[in-house]
């Protein structure tokens, strides 16, 4: 029997093969796409979070996003519950959520501020290195403020405990507390790890019906390139659409 061969027809797909053309114009160009799409399949899927009738109640809905409905502290307590005491760990998960306000709290209390810095940013590495390492570096570089971008990059993918970046990371973060942007810095990195802890957000039922609406319920969200998708049933705020 003569085996039936399958002709491509390149007229049928003209317009999406002219597109693609544009974006990939050499051969490189599409083969790179492809080892990246293949290899993006293989990644472990990002977590979801799913919301249900929001309506306006703006602090309540940012106080889970910033913890991310438990997965902030799921997360911690698999990197150092054999470490640290539920205590401490639980004081690491409010920086997280709150840095601002639980840095104020921490320098009325502590005496040696700068080796609390060392120690707080070498644990908040490690967990933003955790929470991203399901996502392209691509993925990841985009969620960084750009007063920090290069510094974390640097920190998440060179560890303290190789032989050669010992001295490196070690210099990286003594220099972040000696020239007084530690602050800033735990601020910046416990905002990534809030971003990074949730992929997709996926909010249900009656959104913006009451309350401060869209503004102010979802902009930090928004801000943080978040993908999110609202399935609502009760629509009420004329700024929802433009905002989210």
């Amino acid at each position: 029997m003569e085996s039936k061969k399958t002709v491509y027809d390149l007229e049928a797909d003209r317009r999406y093969l002219e597109v693609l053309a544009r974006q990939f114009p050499t051969i490189a160009d599409a083969s790179t796409e492809i080892i990246n799409l293949q290899a993006i399949m293989n990644l472990p899927k990002g977590t979801e979070h799913f919301l249900a009738d929001i309506h306006g109640e703006n602090e309540a809905f940012q106080h889970v996003l910033k913890n991310a409905s438990g997965n902030v502290l799921r997360k911690v307590n698999d990197l150092f519950a054999d470490t640290l005491s539920e205590v401490e760990i639980r004081n690491l998960c409010t920086l997280i959520y709150y840095p601002e306000q639980k840095l104020r709290l921490v320098k009325r209390e502590k005496a040696n501020l700068d080796n609390w810095y060392r120690v707080t940013i070498h644990r908040l590495v490690v967990i933003c290195r955790d929470v991203s390492s399901k996502y392209t570096r691509s993925k990841v570089r985009k969620t960084l403020p750009t007063d920090f971008s290069y510094i974390i990059q640097e920190l998440l993918h060179e560890h303290a405990d190789a032989k050669n970046k010992i001295d490196y990371v070690g210099s990286i973060i003594s220099t972040i507390i000696e020239i007084g942007r530690a602050d800033q810095f735990i601020i910046a990195i416990s905002n990534v790890i809030q971003r990074l802890v949730i992929d997709q957000l996926h909010i249900l039922g009656d959104v913006y019906d009451r309350g401060y609406g869209a503004t102010t319920t979802c902009c930090g969200w928004a801000r943080a390139q978040a993908t999110m998708f609202v399935y609502a049933t009760s629509f009420a705020s004329p700024c929802a659409t433009t905002t989210c």
